[in-house]
């Protein structure tokens, strides 16, 4: 029978410690966990024992050889010192963080992406079939919010929404949440996919980071304030013109990409959107938080989603959603 032990002496490297009985004889090996991509013979060494007296007899580790540093990988030719750290270039100050504390105690609100963010993130998209195949199973799987594609983006994925309707696909409990940018024809047509469904959500986002605004669309903070807003502006006539009261409509915002957004201007941008929104009792807004492209730890993102979840005017009117990659 082959065991495996971890041990450790005075603090240092946990070796392998591998038994086992050959023989009458007990048969110790021992390899590092630093020596693995190295050649066996080199890393690991064998030493012999009676057999112990039974289960759980102590092993003398006095003759096990162990490590006190581990080598490390040298020599890249990444060349990293062109690149500032994330924390130099979008800082957050949160000295006072209260999520390592909280606890979970209840489930979250999920809303499904697999057919609009995680259909774009594939090889060969889903086509029509499969994506209904998808949808069907998340409505089999409990989901009671789905976003479903990006219905200006292309004539299938429009074609695809339409067939949900046309097919009557949607529970009445289900919310369906559409994307578009913040472009009025592409509103135009967002918001007709929409026609019929009895719970949709349009998905407003324009580009807030520094590297979007000065480098792809040259446009200064005030200007990309003014395209959030005239965005929302389209989405709510849009909506008042095409959609009838058998719709209940929802509006949700996304400051693209959030973590690369200057704290102070992410949440300007969202206070400004819910300007137009005027989100109050019965008139929630969905302020989604992306990121989009990982470039930080965990606990940072962390950190900038309390900053923000502080910082937010009309608090209790705001679903504030996350979005990992």
């Amino acid at each position: 029978m082959t065991l495996m032990r971890r041990a450790s002496v005075c603090g240092t490297l946990d070796p392998i410690i591998m038994t086992y009985e050959r023989r009458g004889v007990h048969i110790f090996e021992r390899f590092s966990l630093s020596m693995l991509g190295e050649e066996r013979a080199a890393s690991h060494v064998q030493y012999a024992q009676p057999v112990l007296a039974g289960p759980g007899a102590p092993i003398d580790l006095r003759i096990v050889k162990t490590t006190s540093d581990v080598p490390v990988p040298t020599g890249s030719r990444m060349p990293i010192g062109k690149y500032r750290a994330f924390l130099d270039t979008n800082p957050v100050d949160l000295p006072d963080r209260q999520w390592p504390s909280k606890r979970i105690t209840k489930a979250p609100r999920w809303m499904s992406t697999d057919l609009r963010d995680g259909n774009q993130a594939l090889i060969e998209p889903m086509d029509p079939a499969r994506k209904r195949r998808m949808f069907d199973l998340l409505i089999k799987l409990g989901y009671k919010e789905i976003e479903i594609g990006f219905p200006a983006a292309s004539q299938t994925d429009y074609d695809f929404v339409r067939s949900l309707i046309e097919d009557d696909a949607v529970p009445e409990d289900v919310t369906i949440s559409v994307l578009t940018q913040s472009r009025s024809e592409l509103i135009e047509r967002t918001v007709e996919a929409m026609v019929g469904f009895p719970r949709a959500t349009v998905h407003l986002y324009n580009a807030t980071a520094p590297v979007f605004r000065e480098v792809v669309f040259h446009a200064d903070k005030a200007q990309t304030i003014e395209l959030a807003q005239s965005g929302a502006r389209e989405i709510i006539a849009q909506a008042e013109k095409r959609l009838g009261d058998e719709t209940i409509f929802g509006f949700e915002y996304s400051p693209e990409i959030f973590v690369d957004t200057e704290l102070d201007f992410a949440l300007e941008a969202c206070e400004s959107i819910m300007d137009v929104w005027e989100p109050g009792e019965g008139r929630e807004i969905v302020l989604n938080l992306p990121s989009t492209v990982e470039r930080a730890t965990p606990n940072v993102f962390a950190d900038q989603l309390e900053w923000m979840s502080r910082n937010l005017s009309r608090r209790e009117s705001v679903a504030l959603s996350v979005t990992p990659h």
